[in-house]
Parts: C-alpha cells; structure tokens; sequence
C-alpha cells in the first residue's frame, strides 16, 4: 500500500473517531452548557432582585405580607422571598421539586440568604428544568452540522497538504526507482523540494546509483579485459599441444596427458568465450533490429539438438503458435538464449522424459513462451540463484560452467525479457520467457 494511501486512511479514520467521539459526548456537553448558562442566567436575576431591594426597599416585593412568591404564566420561572433562620448560609444552586398550584414540579434552584434591617430572608430564584433542555436537540443538530462540515473541510485540507508534501517522495520514486534500467546511464537532475529529508535522500539515491553504475563499469571493463588477455595464451598453448601431438609423435601414456590437459584447454576457452560473450552484450554490442518467429526460432533450435533427444529416448512437442511475429530483437542473441534452456531440459532431464514448448498471449502486455521439462528440477533455495555467473546448482554438479543461464539472464535483461522459473525436485522444471509487447 502506497504512503500516500496510508495517510489517507489514517487522516480519514482518525476525523471518523473523533467525529464518534464527539456525537456520543455531544448530549452530555450541551446539556452541562445548558446548565451551566442556566445557573449563570439565575445569578442574574438574583442580582436585579437584590438591587430592586437597596433601590425600592423589600417591600417592593413583600408589600405587607410575611412573604413573596411569583412565577410566570406558564411556571417557567418563580422567584421566592420568606425569612429565614439566623443560620449562615452559603448561595446554593441545586435541581430541587416544588410545588406550584398543587403541580409538584422540577426546578433548577438557586438559593440566597441576605440581611435586610437586621432581618434575614431567603431568597429563591428557580426556572423549570424542562425549559432547560428544550433547546438541547436544536442545538446537538447545530453543532454537528457544524462538525461535519469542520470535519469535511479539514479533511480535504489535509489531504491536499500531504499530497503536495509526498510529491517530491514520488518524484523520486518515478524518476530514480521506477522503469530505471539497470546500468543507469542516463542522468536524473536533483528534485526541487524545500523539504530536506527528501533533498538528502535524493541525493542518497543519486549517489548510490552513481557507485553502482561505477563499480559496474570496473568489472564490465575487467571482465572484456582479462577475457581478451586470455585467449591470446589460450591459444598459443592449444597450438604447441597440437604441434607437440603431430610432430614429436609422443609414445601413448604422454599422448593421454596431452590429450587431457587440451580437453582442459578447451574448457578453458570455453569460459573465455562464453565471458566475452557476456561482455559484448553488457556493452550493447549487439544490435535489436530483427524479427523473429518464435515457433520457426524453436524449430531451428532443436535441429541442432535433435541427436541429443534420441541418445536420451526424449519425446519433443512444440505448441507454439505459427503466426506470432516479434519484433526489436537480436536474431542469434534470442537463438542462444533458447538453446541454453533447451539445452538444459535435455541435459538434466530423465532418460524417456518429455519436453513440450508452448505459447500464450496476454493481450496488451506480453507474449509469453514456456519451456517445460520432466527432469531432475531445481529445489526451492536454489531457484534465486541460477542465473548468477559461475553458480552451480546441485544437479549441475560435475557438469557445466555455471554460465548457461548466466548467459541467457543477460541475454534476457539486454533485451528486457523476464525469466520466470517454477520447479519440482525430481518432477520437472518450466521457463517462462515474458517478451513484452511494448
């Protein structure tokens, strides 16, 4: 999963929590606000009460009688005024029930004690607790219309903010990771970001690449080198052998020696070509400019092998299509490169085995050909492996150079064909050779 995506979801869920977050309180804070503007709005009228009282005297409220009380039409409110004993006591809101016209109803109550000409009253200030929450419901709906609405604003914002701070992070991955082929020649300017984490692993990048293309270079240019050093002492050594073996006329236990040591020369040669070989296509010495028929390429192929199929009693069947044309191809770097695993599906495959080569098309993406055998196989921990120079597999042992499938991986990666390998000890192996259709 992408970065990009990650922080989506996590942006998304997180305003997602704190949205559930906030319904489920919701009801509880605005029924405290409620309250709370309540017990502020009965502080309120207790203070005009108590001002009425300095400015007009008590009996503006007791006007003769022992005590007041008063509530409005509906018994919202009432305000209350009686003497009270000599006990101090502090101001008090409390939800209390009181009744009024032989209604017992629900109050949010706040009392105060005062001294008026060395009298002491009780004065209560109550508003009915139903007319508290009335409001609460248009109010949750306010503010979660509000909410969603912070919600969805800040989301976008956060959005658009992390996708304008990752895109040097894909412009990296798009310019210095993705579709790069391996060596990387051409040259990638630095990215313009104000953000320095990015700039330093641009550079990283950059750096890095420029020690593997480097140290590339070093052996690409050791290995054509020393390949092309070789042959010159390689072939002055099978000369003398030859010459020693025609004119000297060695009796027979030196003439076997001879013999050996020139099989061991030819060995020898052997690798140097197949080392060249690799060189001069690591170098793109090797022009892609032909067309190939894979099915008449096959059949070409197993012409040459056609002696090794009957020393090993080996059926062939070739499935492959007659009209599938490929294109930007190198005509005798495709043909090694089938001979190699054809070679080998004869070499490690059991004495009455089969090999069968076919072919399927993926519209739009690749051309696939598949090389399958009923040999030996390859066990799982080496399948990662055999394409590497100089590895030998277990089944190789004894046989071969380790550089049959080195050679036709680089043949591969010149070409940019992916090899795909799927094998079964002691059941069979199958190559899949994926030539892209672009």
């Amino acid at each position: 999963m992408k970065l990009f995506t990650k922080l989506t979801f996590f942006i998304t869920l997180s305003k997602m929590a704190i949205a559930i977050l906030f319904v489920l309180l919701l009801p509880v804070l605005v029924e405290d606000i409620a309250f709370r503007y309540n017990d502020y709005y009965l502080k309120e009228q207790k203070k005009k009460v108590l001002e009425v009282v300095w400015k007009n005297g008590i009996e503006a409220y007791l006007q003769g009688e022992e005590s007041y009380g008063s509530y409005t039409m509906l018994k919202e409110e009432y305000i209350s005024m009686e003497p009270a004993g000599k006990d101090s006591l502090p101001d008090t809101i409390a939800t209390l029930q009181r009744v009024v016209e032989s209604d017992t109803l629900t109050y949010r109550v706040l009392s105060h004690v005062f001294d008026y000409r060395h009298k002491r009253y009780m004065l209560e200030v109550g508003k009915k607790t139903a007319t508290i929450s009335q409001y609460n419901r248009p109010l949750q709906k306010v503010a979660l219309y509000v909410l969603f609405g912070l919600i969805v604003l800040t989301t976008l914002v956060d959005l658009i903010f992390t996708r304008l701070l990752l895109r040097p992070l894909g412009v990296i991955i798009r310019t210095k990771l993705v579709n790069r082929k391996f060596p990387f020649k051409e040259h990638i300017p630095p990215i313009h970001t104000t953000t320095k984490d990015f700039r330093y692993l641009d550079a990283s990048l950059i750096e890095l690449m420029g020690k593997i293309n480097e140290a590339f270079e070093k052996e690409r240019e050791f290995t054509a080198n020393a390949s092309h050093e070789l042959m010159t002492p390689i072939t002055i050594l099978q000369n003398k052998m030859e010459n020693l073996m025609v004119e000297d006329s060695p009796d027979e236990e030196l003439q076997k020696k001879i013999i050996g040591m020139m099989k061991t020369l030819n060995r020898l040669k052997k690798i140097v070509h197949s080392l060249l070989l690799i060189s001069r296509i690591e170098n793109d010495q090797f022009p892609k400019d032909d067309q190939l028929t894979p099915a008449a390429l096959v059949t070409e192929v197993m012409e040459e092998l056609e002696h090794r199929l009957e020393e090993k009693q080996l059926s062939f069947t070739n499935n492959i299509s007659h009209i599938v044309v490929l294109h930007h191809l190198n005509h005798d770097l495709i043909f090694q490169l089938l001979y190699n695993l054809l070679n080998n599906a004869i070499k490690y495959n059991t004495s009455g085995g089969k090999i069968l080569v076919s072919d399927q098309m993926i519209p739009g993406e690749s051309y696939q050909l598949i090389i399958s055998d009923t040999g030996i196989g390859i066990s799982e921990q080496e399948i990662g492996t055999i394409f590497h120079r100089f590895k030998k597999v277990a089944r190789t042992a004894g046989e071969g150079y380790g550089l049959g499938l080195s050679i036709a991986g680089t043949i591969a990666q010149y070409h940019h064909v992916k090899i795909t390998v799927s094998s079964t000890v002691n059941v069979g192996t199958t190559f899949t050779i994926n030539f892209p259709l672009t």
